[in-house]
């Protein structure tokens, strides 16, 4: 089994729903376990189009899969909950990120490991730290590359530990 982090994100429609269905599905996966799952955060819209706040959370999980078949599950769970891929950092329902799959440094025309931009993004690291403290990211800690971001509008929502359970 190989641990991997996986950051979610949506701000269409009802976010919170959509990352609890998609946790759940993974989870349902006979190689795919989840370990953690952070809470949930309301953060800024992110990227050059012009659109509503996101909700994000990150997980932690055991699989037996690759991290290329992780990512092809990842896919079809955001297929089944009406991804759209339309527009490149736009709105979306679902979003589902491997960040980083044991450690391990993949680079292919589908996936990149550790995520490329993952260093440079509170509302990746805020969550993450929630789950993984000590995590490294760019061989910094994740609090440690955290101070050097801007977390201004980054808020915590009140829902129960296992609000992935329970949506």
């Amino acid at each position: 089994m190989t641990t991997a982090y996986l950051g979610l994100g949506g701000n269409l429609g009802d976010p919170i729903h959509a990352m609890a269905e998609a946790l759940r599905a993974l989870d349902a996966d006979a190689q795919t376990r989840m370990v953690a799952v952070s809470p949930v955060f309301r953060t800024p819209p992110w990227g050059p189009v012009e659109q509503p706040p996101f909700m994000n959370a990150c997980a932690r999980i055991e699989t037996a899969r690759s991290a290329q078949a992780l990512l092809a599950l990842c896919l079809s769970v955001e297929a089944a909950l009406h991804r759209d891929r339309s527009v490149r950092w736009g709105p979306r329902t679902v979003d589902l990120d491997v960040l980083d799959f044991g450690g391990e440094s993949v680079r292919s025309e589908r996936l990149t490991l550790p995520h490329p931009r993952m260093a440079e993004r509170a509302f990746v690291l805020v969550p993450l730290a929630e789950i993984a403290p000590a995590f490294s990211v760019g061989g910094m800690g994740v609090a440690e590359r955290l101070a050097g971001l801007d977390t201004t509008g980054i808020v915590r929502i009140d829902a129960p530990p296992d609000w992935w359970r329970v949506a």
